[in-house]
């Protein structure tokens, strides 16, 4: 009996055997998102891909201080950057807090309808898109055509500044922006908002704060439930193993170092204050995280992985 087996056996192994060696690498990821609670609201991250981009040449600070920090997080250049989005489910209303860039910088970004769907959503279930800022990479995806209930909120210093004659006229970047806009505005779905201190309410639990300097009205969102709160940063830092343990750093993008710097700091400091979690879009994704202060720094506490049963 063994031995009339043993011929069959060891086809089937060397079957299995060459079939396995036959499978190529299939690169990719899977579509991206990450869900928690936050009281009792329902906060999606959303990934819209990544970014390869030159941080030594962008910082604003020597490159060898940039690197040293870079690499002691085994980290190099140019750095591959997360664009990340949110949705945030109050159980009344559904928000996404800035919409990726769509086509606006290439093939490996645009993926935030992809991972919108993954997640379990649908674009028509979209009430409101707030946007942190104007840059493409925040805006671009913001298409009235899909997100065909959604209406589109912005603090009006950041519109009145990119929607200009001026700025429109400088490029083709500039224009299609302007373009995203017009679809909202001409089915009366785009409602600027004059930014506040005090926040101004988007829907119940979710205010809009000024954080101006990266942009001239950049904002900070705020979702609060039973107590929780998260607040989401948009380009409020870039660069986490430089911008977390030198708050001072700034970068290239930003229209006001100035006053980005600032505002900046002023954030840090009061997410390790109270503890809150924060929701960072150039963070890896899935970006939210905690702070704790450091000396002159902030370390930078991942959200633990939960099943959100």
């Amino acid at each position: 009996m063994p031995n009339r087996l043993f011929p069959s056996a060891l086809a089937l192994a060397f079957s299995a055997t060459t079939a396995l060696a036959a499978g190529p690498q299939l690169k990719g990821q899977a579509p991206g998102w990450y869900r928690l609670q936050l009281g009792e609201f329902e906060i999606t991250a959303l990934n819209d891909g990544t970014l390869d981009l030159p941080v030594d040449k962008l910082l604003q600070q020597p490159a060898p201080n940039t690197l040293k920090a870079l690499q002691h997080r085994y980290l190099g250049v140019p750095l591959e950057t997360s664009v990340n989005a949110y949705l945030v489910n109050t159980g009344a209303k559904l928000v996404l807090v800035d919409a990726g860039a769509a086509s606006m910088f290439g093939p490996t970004l645009g993926r935030l309808l992809a991972s919108l769907k993954a997640s379990g959503y649908t674009p028509e279930q979209v009430d409101e898109i707030v946007i942190t800022h104007m840059h493409g990479d925040h805006i671009g995806g913001a298409s009235a055509t899909a997100f065909p209930n959604a209406t589109l909120r912005i603090d009006k210093r950041d519109s009145d500044h990119w929607l200009s004659a001026e700025q429109v006229a400088k490029g083709d970047g500039a224009k299609a922006i302007a373009a995203l806009v017009k679809g909202f505005a001409d089915g009366g779905r785009f409602k600027p908002f004059e930014g506040s201190a005090a926040g101004v309410e988007i829907v119940p639990g979710v205010k809009a704060f000024p954080a101006y300097g990266h942009t001239p009205g950049h904002s900070n969102y705020v979702a609060e439930s039973k107590g929780q709160k998260m607040m989401f940063w948009g380009d409020l830092m870039h660069v986490a193993a430089v911008q977390f343990p030198d708050p001072g750093v700034t970068i290239q993008f930003d229209s006001d170092p100035k006053a980005a710097a600032p505002a900046r700091e002023k954030a840090y400091a009061a997410a390790a204050k109270d503890g809150y979690y924060v929701a960072v879009t150039h963070v890896s994704f899935p970006g939210i995280g905690r702070l704790r202060a450091d000396g002159k720094g902030y370390d930078w506490l991942p959200v633990n992985y939960s099943a959100n049963r």
